[in-house]
């Protein structure tokens, strides 16, 4: 009763905003969807929230193709290590392209990335969708996961930085969770065309690919820039030109707009100090030590939970139960992504009320359970046959999912982004997103292999895995819940982290007066 209380209880809007803002926004009674101007910013954001199901797509399109016979017989029905390469080519390209898209976003801004990356994608997929041999669907795809990451990288970035400060913690944790959204019309639209016989069998779920992009394409024009990048290039008046029309409804005088803007140009220059900042930052101090080892953790636990086995070859898994035809497997896939993504979104919702620690906690004990019990029931049907099992284990991969989209999708960027003090926060945010595809690729190139050769007895490495993640979140993953980011600092640097970081980085305060000056000189 109490956690359910819990649930419905309204979150301080200190914990959600922080101090300095917390008295203006509690201020406003008026709900955010009665005002033009954040339904305005709100469906503006939703193109770069659709870059997460760019990726989302993927995942479940590939697993759509491999129960498909059309696709299967176009491209000679690859096994082990080559179905591996397929699947890999993608978060290759990804891996790759993260380190290229950083630069340009910083260079050129968030936006232009992302409207790169929208074209790049809609370009890519026509000739992935055209592809006669397999060499041309790897490049293809190797090319996808590229030009994906010009729109993937910058677009959390933006929506952290052009969100209205209630929403913004939502909102970050909602860009994962997007993921499922595209894997429900790639897992829907493969069951649509299961029963086809010609080669649009599989070239429709493929070009739908291109699908989001092209909603994406068509908003972004509307989509401003991140007033916090516009500071960093000394266009004063544009940055609070953004933050008046978008968060203060065009009042010029807005009290919130005057601290929001003082606060991003003083983070502005504590980035003129992270310029010069090596990666070696990253392990000089023990503070810095565990951000690196939660960073480094949480990415390839995130992969190698067990989850990537279903996300990219559920149909070799289904197999192994007894579920077999492509239209009972594309249906339950289908029937899958719908579930993820309602209890990812429930998780979002909750990040602020229960903490970032009790979901991490909860989602590693209900994943490693859920995985020991799986992999009991796989193997007693193995033994029997008996359909019951069969069933039961279907249950336990529904389990298993639950627990891992109530923490593992919502929090793998919000969490990552907010342990780092604003001077590696980029590099942390790099470091998570370079990981995350390299532990990808891996898995996606080990697994159909070890799947051909062990089927259930591979799940017994997840379970070791599982209880590895339950060890290390109990210990190393401390609560940020109700601390603003420079309180977070103190965690895992001390009580006098901030007193540190100032003097580290050669820190001055840049007050409003002083923002307006330089608001003056850029108008004339």
């Amino acid at each position: 009763m109490n956690f359910i209380s819990l649930l419905f209880t309204p979150t301080p809007i200190e914990n959600i905003v922080g101090k300095a803002l917390a008295p203006i926004i509690i201020q406003d009674t008026v709900p955010w969807y009665k005002k033009k101007h954040l339904l305005l910013l709100n469906f503006f954001l939703l193109a770069p929230l659709l870059s997460s199901a760019t990726s989302g797509f993927d995942g479940s399109l590939m697993n759509g193709l491999q129960s498909l016979d059309t696709w299967k017989n176009r491209y000679d029905n690859p096994e082990g290590a080559m179905l591996g390469f397929v699947n890999a080519a993608m978060s290759l390209g990804c891996w790759m392209g993260a380190f290229l898209t950083s630069y340009c976003a910083d260079r050129f801004g968030r936006r232009p990335c992302i409207i790169v990356g929208i074209i790049g994608v809609i370009i890519c997929t026509v000739i992935q969708v055209t592809a006669k041999h397999l060499p041309q669907l790897c490049t293809a795809r190797w090319l996808l996961g590229i030009v994906a990451m010009f729109s993937g990288v910058p677009s959390p970035l933006l929506i952290t930085e052009l969100a209205y400060p209630s929403h913004r913690g939502k909102l970050t944790a909602l860009y994962n969770t997007f993921y499922y959204f595209g894997a429900i019309l790639a897992s829907w639209s493969c069951y649509g065309v299961s029963k086809r016989i010609d080669d649009w069998g599989y070239k429709v779920p493929t070009l739908l690919q291109m699908g989001y992009p092209l909603f994406q394409l068509i908003i972004v024009w509307g989509l401003p820039e991140s007033p916090r990048w516009l500071v960093s290039k000394d266009r004063y008046s544009e940055a609070k030109a953004v933050l008046v029309k978008y968060h203060a409804g065009g009042d010029e005088n807005s009290e919130l707009v005057n601290i929001e803007i003082s606060e991003i140009v003083e983070a502005i220059e504590l980035e003129k100090h992270s310029k010069s900042t090596s990666w070696s930052e990253l392990l000089k101090t023990p503070g810095n030590r565990h951000r690196t080892f939660i960073t480094l953790s949480f990415t390839v636990f995130a992969q190698w939970c067990g989850n990537a086995v279903i996300s990219y070859y559920f149909t070799l898994v289904l197999d192994t139960i007894g579920y077999k035809g492509a239209g009972t497997q594309t249906l339950i896939n289908g029937l899958l992504q719908i579930f993820n993504f309602a209890a990812a979104i429930f998780a979002a919702m909750m990040v602020d009320k229960l903490g970032r620690r009790v979901l991490l906690l909860w989602s590693s004990v209900g994943m490693l359970i859920s995985y020991i019990i799986w992999t009991v029931l796989s193997e007693r049907f193995n033994v029997t046959q008996g359909k019951a099992y069969g069933q039961s284990v279907l249950a336990f991969i529904f389990i298993f999912f639950f627990h891992y989209d109530i923490a593992f999708t919502p929090l793998i960027i919000s969490y990552i982004s907010e342990i780092f003090p604003f001077y590696l926060r980029s590099k942390g945010v790099a470091l998570a997103q370079s990981t995350t595809y390299a532990a990808l690729a891996v898995a996606q190139f080990c697994n159909s292999i070890a799947m051909g050769k062990l089927e259930w007895k591979y799940y017994i490495l997840f379970c070791c895995i599982d209880a590895v993640i339950v060890v290390v979140i109990f210990f190393f993953y401390p609560e940020t819940k109700g601390y603003s980011l420079e309180e977070i600092a103190e965690i895992f640097d001390g009580p006098n982290a901030a007193l540190d970081i100032e003097e580290a980085e050669g820190k001055q305060k840049v007050s409003h007066s002083e923002f307006s000056v330089a608001e003056s000189l850029d108008s004339n």
